[in-house]
C-alpha cells in the first residue's frame, strides 16, 4: 500500500476510534464534551498513531492491540494543540483551518478540554478493553506516555519555549551560533520530539519483540525523525501560505520566535533537514525487517506541504 493511501487509511481508522471512545456531545457537562470533541476529531494528519500502527505492524504486532496507544498519543496531541494556541502561549486564533478551541468556546473551557482529553489518554492506555495485552505490558506503556508528555518531554519543551528571550533572532543573532542551536534542538527533541518517539516505542511494547538492539535503532530513528518534523514545520511558516498550513503562516516571524531558519538559514534549516532523514534511514537499516513503511515516513517529513 502506499504511503498516502495508508495514512488516509489510519486516518479514517483513528477518526472512527476517536468518534468511539470520546464523550458524546450531548453528555452532560456538554460544552466541555462539545469542545472535546471539537479539538480532537478535526482534520488532523494522524502521523503519530499511523508511527505506532507502522512500527507495531512491521513487528508483527496485533492491530487491536495498536489501538489503545495510537489513540491515546493522538488525544495527548489534541490537548497540547489546545493548550499551545492559548493565549499565554503562542495565542493563534486558526489550527487546522478551523478556530482554535478557545475562540471556538472560551479560554477557561479550552484550558479544561485540553486536561480531560489528555486524562481520557491514559484511561484508554490502561484499560484497552479489546485488546490482550499483559497489565504489565499496559503499564509500560504509561508510563512510556506519561515521560513524553511530562517536563522532561513535551510540556518542558513548551516551557523552555516560553522561556526564549524574543530578541533572540532580531538582536545581533550570529548565524549557525553552535549554543542557539544546540538549545533550540535540545527544546524540540522535547516539545515535539517525545512524543513522536514515544509513538515509535509504544508501537514497540504493543508487539512480542523483546530485541534491545532493534529498539535502539527506533530510537536513533524517531529522534532523527522528530527534529526533521519541527525543521519543515519551520520552513513552511516560510515558504507556505496560511490557507495550505490551516494555521496562520509566518507567526513565527511575526512573534520573533527562535527558529531553525532564523538560525542556519533556509538553506540550511533544509539541510538540516535532510541530514536527519539520512540519520534515521540508516538507522532502520540495520533492522532486519521490513523498515519500507518507517522509511516512508521519513521521507515524507521532508516533503510534506502542511
Amino acid at each position: 500500500m502506499p504511503h498516502s493511501e495508508f495514512l488516509t487509511d489510519i486516518q479514517h481508522r483513528t477518526n472512527r476510534l476517536l468518534d468511539q471512545y470520546l464523550p458524546s456531545s450531548e453528555l452532560s457537562p456538554s460544552t466541555l464534551h462539545q469542545a472535546m470533541r471539537y479539538s480532537a476529531l478535526n482534520p488532523g494528519k494522524r502521523i503519530r498513531p499511523a508511527l505506532v500502527y507502522a512500527t507495531g505492524e512491521m513487528l508483527a504486532a496485533e492491530s487491536v492491540d495498536l489501538e489503545g496507544a495510537a489513540i491515546a498519543v493522538e488525544l495527548i496531541h489534541a490537548y497540547s494543540l489546545i493548550h499551545d494556541d492559548l493565549p499565554c502561549m503562542d495565542d493563534d486564533n486558526l489550527r487546522r483551518g478551523i478556530p482554535t478551541c478557545h475562540i471556538q468556546f472560551n479560554e477557561a473551557t479550552a484550558v479544561l478540554a485540553g486536561d480531560a482529553l489528555q486524562t481520557l489518554a491514559f484511561e484508554i492506555l490502561t484499560t484497552q478493553p479489546q485488546s490482550n495485552l499483559a497489565d504489565d505490558k499496559k503499564l509500560l506503556m504509561l508510563t512510556e506516555l506519561c515521560k513524553a508528555s511530562g517536563s522532561q518531554g513535551m510540556g518542558g519543551g513548551q516551557a523552555i519555549d516560553l522561556l526564549m528571550p524574543d530578541n533572540l533572532v532580531t538582536n545581533n543573532l550570529t548565524t549557525n551560533n553552535k549554543s542557539d542551536i544546540a538549545t533550540l534542538e535540545s527544546m524540540h527533541r522535547m516539545k515535539t520530539g517525545a512524543l513522536i518517539n514515544a509513538s515509535v516505542k509504544l508501537g514497540y511494547l504493543a508487539s512480542a519483540c523483546e530485541d534491545q538492539v532493534i529498539m535502539t535503532h527506533l530510537k536513533t530513528y524517531s529522534s532523527c525523525l522528530g527534529l526533521a518534523f519541527q525543521i519543515r514545520d519551520d520552513i513552511l511558516d516560510i515558504e507556505s501560505d496560511t490557507q495550505t498550513l490551516g494555521k496562520p503562516q509566518g507567526s513565527d516571524l511575526d512573534k520573533n520566535k527562535l527558529t531553525f531558519p532564523a538560525l542556519l538559514g533556509l538553506d540550511g534549516a533544509k539541510q538540516r533537514a535532510d541530514e536527519l532523514v539520512s540519520n534515521a534511514l540508516e538507522a532502520l537499516d540495520k533492522i532486519p525487517l521490513n523498515t519500507d513503511r518507517l522509511a516512508d515516513f521519513a521521507n515524507y517529513i521532508v516533503t510534506r506541504i502542511n
